[in-house]
C-alpha cells in the first residue's frame, strides 16, 4: 500500500527509553499527516473514506502489517535486545483511563537473532523470554499463512526463516481468537505481500 507524499516526507519523532539494563526505541507517529493522506478513488469510482491511523495497512521491520482489528488505541514502535535477539515491535494502546492508566491492545513483533534456528528453537526462546514453564505452557500448534507456529490463548508466534521469526498478542478481554489470528495472517514479511 502506498502512502501520499506528504507521508513519506515527513519522519516519525523518535526517542530512546531504558528501562533497567534494556534500552528501547520509540518511534512517534505522525498520526495528523496521516489523517490528512490522500485516498484514490475505489475501483467503481467512489471516494472512500480515509482509514484511520490504526486501520491502515504498514510496515514494521520489513514485515507487512496488512490487517489490524477495529477498536484499538494509538500505536507506538519500540526496538530492544534481549539475550543477543532483536525486537522491532509496535503496540497499540487504548487510554488513559480516569487514574491515568493505559492499556495494550494489540502488540506485533519481529524477532531477529541467531538463536532462532527453527519453530522448535523459537518455542524455547520465547518460553524463556516469556517467564513460562514448558511444562504447563499451554501452546497450539498452527499454520500461520503457510509459517509454523503456536498459539495461546492471546498470542501467536510464527517462525519464518533461519533468524526470523514474528509474534502478535492481543487482549482478549476486548479481542476474540478470531482477531488474534486473522492479525496474525496479515503479519508477514513484505515480499511475501
Amino acid at each position: 500500500m502506498s502512502f501520499s507524499s506528504s507521508w513519506s516526507a515527513i519522519r516519525p519523532a523518535t526517542r530512546r527509553i531504558v528501562i533497567g539494563g534494556a534500552t528501547a526505541l520509540t518511534v512517534l507517529l505522525p498520526t495528523a499527516a496521516a489523517a490528512n493522506a490522500v485516498v484514490p478513488a475505489s475501483p467503481s469510482g467512489q471516494h472512500r473514506t480515509s482509514p484511520s491511523t490504526q486501520q491502515r495497512a504498514c510496515i514494521l521491520d520489513g514485515f507487512a502489517i496488512d490487517h489490524l482489528p477495529g477498536g484499538i488505541g494509538t500505536p507506538s514502535d519500540f526496538e530492544y535486545e534481549w539475550e543477543d535477539v532483536v525486537f522491532h515491535s509496535r503496540v497499540w494502546e487504548t487510554g488513559p483511563d480516569p487514574e491515568g492508566a493505559t492499556k495494550v491492545d494489540l502488540t506485533v513483533k519481529t524477532i531477529r537473532g541467531e538463536k532462532v534456528i527453527d519453530l522448535e528453537a523459537l518455542r524455547t526462546f520465547l518460553t524463556e523470554y516469556h517467564e513460562q514453564d514448558p511444562a504447563t505452557w499451554e501452546l497450539t500448534a498452527v499454520d500461520v499463512a503457510g509459517y509454523g507456529g503456536y498459539r495461546a490463548d492471546d498470542q501467536v508466534f510464527f517462525f519464518i526463516s533461519p533468524g526470523i521469526a514474528a509474534e502478535v498478542s492481543i487482549d482478549r478481554t476486548r479481542f476474540s481468537e478470531d482477531d488474534l489470528l486473522t492479525t496474525a495472517m496479515g503479519f508477514h514479511p513484505e515480499d511475501t505481500a
